[in-house]
């Protein structure tokens, strides 16, 4: 079924960030105190009348603000006068407390609105306040600046880097030390380099480093996605990072055996940036906004990068391993080694394990970013990295909405009973072809409402399903009869001990990964002395790639790879439920 429509902007926002925007403005904040202090002082402020109050003064223009800041600091003594004394076309009107009345054209007496009773404040001894003092700025577009930061003497640090090199130019192998002289990550380095232009020359020089600087004077959440970002966006997609993690590649100690397999470089990149946008953009939008890379810890891993010299520790984003698990599942599976796979293809994963009904829900393009999956029926590479993630570990925010969405067929929003019982269906007749009598669909709802405790009878939201600690049992219920067999074998003391320790240990991915290497590099061990004729030149990893269930091998980089190029597909998300 096609995609939801994407979500438009709503207009509220940006109302109220325009209204932040004038409200932030040092004109208008002295222009509101002055008027504080006029009703402080017991004055009455009429802002109805036609030219009691200078409209121009409420403009986004500095300049009429200042102006108009100007005319009332004139026209305030006039209306702190003498209550007798009548006020002008052009004075603001004063807040005489004396009883006299107003008389209108017919001599009838006009009693005051009750409005106008309620503006008027008891005279009290008027607190004077500076009025330099103004409300602090707290809307930072470009990012917060950072505290404590002494641009000069960061400046001094560069140019001293920089007179190290020949007529003050570095090249791309000066470039750590100029990122370490900038305060920066060492791999931010390549970011650097392109933004200060030696991508174009060929080296940057003193003068554009140190302007990049003192333009950025940011977090590094927003310095990051300067960096990368093109020219005039404000997020980041997944081809801005392709240079900055080939540089990765090429220069990181943990990866210096992938320089005698560069087809694969792109494999690894490739997902290395899926499970980038799969921690990170948590809006599904394929964008990854200064917000969302500040919610993450991707900066503190690429940090790390400098320090850790084994990638595999770093087990969210760069490990090599988890790239090495997630490949060969994948090449198991294309038996054409077109980078492609369709449903029959998908089908086979984990023996069977999935159901037909949830592979079709999958290809339908609601989960996957690539708009030929629904018209050709195929699903890529980069897809398939989210799938076996989210497969594997049905317990995190984004495999939650990931499953979600596959089972929120008419995409309202909720798991009705009807859904639920449309993919069951499958279930039970997977039970039955192996001898096991399934339960009826009335209890396995009961069983499932008490596990998830939805807000709403009878209505499962992704909400609901956040808060549960135990989806995953929930979704395998549904479409996994593998997993579905083990909970229902498991001892329900064990989940209880489960649920308790959450968080507290690695997660179902981890876990996962962990036993596929070693059961993947433990064959490879066992093909290795059977037939000494396949070396292996990645030492200890054993880079072989399993074809025709492991009967016969061949070489890991001997692989076709007719499509070694990057293809990363633009996301078209429709909006996040929760």
């Amino acid at each position: 079924m096609p995609s939801a429509q994407v979500l438009e902007p709503v207009l509220k926002m940006k109302v109220d960030e325009l209204f932040l925007n004038w409200l932030s403005d040092p004109a208008t904040q002295s222009l509101l105190k002055d008027y504080l202090d006029l009703i402080k002082s017991g004055q009455n402020i009429d802002l109805s009348g036609g030219d009691a109050l200078d409209k121009r003064s409420f403009g986004f223009s500095e300049n009429n603000n200042v102006t108009s800041h100007k005319n009332l600091a004139e026209k305030k003594p006039a209306a702190l006068s003498t209550p007798s004394s009548p006020p002008s076309a052009s004075t603001l009107p004063s807040g005489s407390s004396s009883n006299t009345r107003v008389t209108g054209p017919n001599g009838r007496v006009l009693r005051r609105s009750v409005s106008t009773k309620k503006a008027q404040v008891r005279t009290e001894e008027p607190v004077t306040t500076a009025l330099s003092e103004s409300i602090p700025k707290f809307y930072f577009p470009q990012g917060r600046p950072q505290a404590n930061l002494n641009i000069d003497s960061l400046i001094s640090k560069i140019e001293k880097i920089f007179s190290q090199f020949p007529n003050e130019r570095a090249t791309i192998e000066d470039m750590g030390q100029v990122a370490k002289a900038c305060e920066c990550p060492l791999y931010w380095k390549v970011p650097l380099f392109n933004a200060a232009g030696g991508d174009r020359t060929g080296f940057v020089s003193v003068h554009k480093v140190c302007g990049y600087v003192e333009k950025t004077c940011h977090n590094d959440a927003s310095k990051f996605v300067h960096l990368l970002a093109k020219p005039g966006c404000n997020y980041l997609e997944q081809d801005d990072f392709i240079p900055f993690l080939q540089d990765v590649v090429n220069s990181h100690a943990g990866l210096a055996f992938l320089k005698e397999a560069p087809d694969f470089h792109s494999r690894y990149i490739t997902t290395v940036i899926q499970r980038i946008f799969y921690n990170v953009n948590r809006s599904w939008t394929g964008k990854i906004t200064c917000h969302e890379l500040r919610k993450s810890n991707f900066l503190q891993n690429v940090a790390l990068l400098d320090q850790e010299e084994d990638v595999n520790q770093l087990t969210e984003f760069f490990s090599y391993e988890h790239f090495y698990v997630i490949y060969c599942k994948f090449w198991e599976l294309d038996t054409d080694h077109d980078l492609y796979i369709d449903q029959k293809d998908l089908a086979r994963h984990n023996d069977q394990a999935i159901s037909h009904k949830m592979i079709e829900r999958i290809f339908s393009g609601t989960v996957t970013r690539d708009r030929r999956v629904y018209k050709e029926g195929r699903l890529s590479y980069a897809d398939f990295v989210w799938f076996l993630i989210s497969e594997e570990d049905k317990k995190t925010d984004t495999s939650i909405e990931y499953w979600f969405r596959c089972m929120d067929l008419d995409g309202d929003g909720v798991l009705s009973m009807y859904e639920l019982e449309y993919f069951y269906e499958e279930q039970c007749q997977k039970l039955e072809t192996m001898a096991i009598e399934p339960l009826p669909f009335e209890d396995c709802l009961c069983q499932m409402l008490d596990l998830v405790k939805p807000e709403v009878e009878g209505k499962i939201t992704l909400r609901d399903l956040k808060r549960c600690k135990l989806s995953h049992i929930f979704f395998d219920t549904f479409f996994n009869i593998e997993k579905y067999l083990d909970h229902e074998q498991k001892d329900p003391f064990s989940v209880i001990r489960e649920v308790e320790t959450d968080g507290q240990e690695v997660s179902d991915w981890e876990k996962y990964a962990a036993e596929e290497y070693d059961i993947l590099v433990a064959e490879e061990a066992a093909n290795d002395q059977c037939n000494d004729v396949y070396e292996n030149p990645l030492s200890p990893l054993g880079q072989h790639i399993s074809d025709e269930l492991g009967l016969t091998k061949r070489h890991f980089f001997e692989i076709p790879s007719p499509h070694c190029n990057l293809d990363l597909d633009e996301y078209e998300y429709e909006d996040d439920f929760d």
